[in-house]
């Protein structure tokens, strides 16, 4: 089993008893937290590798505990899960450290990989290897049309694909095949991963 500990975070007790349920059939150590404010109460978690949260909670909700963690000092990774109107929101958790989000409903691989990679990464990475890949990024960026930037522009912004729409005159059929040809061209496997390689490269 790996050493790592995860920390699941939901108040919907089936949700988070079978996302734990399949961490640790993945062979994770799994630590369950019913609220946010159970998290904070747990701090410092001992031997964190990743938190695994909901957006959406009573009390307090995901981008909250996010924001507070940062204020406490604690850098463990952490990795939002969405429902589809909380993509704006998941953008600013982006925007404030979360290191992935996952969209519900998702497919057990998506989420194997997403922590495999926050436990990849740790807390923080190092200073050059973010320098090499925001340049990378930079590079993918230019190959992008002008309209495909001004799609980029608003997925990044947290808008929806219908205000999107609305502000560039085109329909949000168009938006999504422009976006998904922008996806392609800057190699980006899901919407976290387009938005996590585009702020990258803006604080590169």
């Amino acid at each position: 089993m790996t050493e790592a500990v995860v920390h699941v975070v939901d108040d919907d007790e089936s949700a988070r008893e079978s996302l734990a349920f399949l961490l640790e059939a993945a062979d994770f150590e799994v630590v369950s937290h019913a609220s946010a404010l159970a998290l904070l109460d747990a701090l410092p978690l001992d031997g964190a590798g990743c938190v695994i949260t909901d957006m959406r909670m009573p009390d307090m909700t995901g981008l909250e505990m996010v924001r507070e963690l940062n204020t406490r000092g604690c850098r463990v990774p952490i990795i939002m899960i969405t429902g589809h109107g909380d993509i704006p929101l998941a953008v600013e958790a982006m925007r404030a450290g979360v290191v992935d989000f996952i969209e519900k409903p998702f497919g057990e691989s998506r989420m194997i990989d997403a922590l495999n990679r926050a436990l990849e990464a740790g807390p923080k990475p190092a200073a050059p290897q973010a320098s090499d890949e925001a340049a990378v990024v930079r590079q993918r960026l230019e190959t992008l049309s002008e309209r495909e930037r001004q799609v980029l522009d608003g997925v990044v912004d947290g808008q929806p694909n219908k205000v999107i729409a609305r502000e560039l005159g085109i329909s949000p059929r168009t938006v999504e095949i422009y976006r998904a040809k922008l996806m392609a061209k800057m190699h980006a496997d899901n919407l976290a991963a387009l938005v996590r390689m585009t702020l990258s490269s803006r604080r590169g």
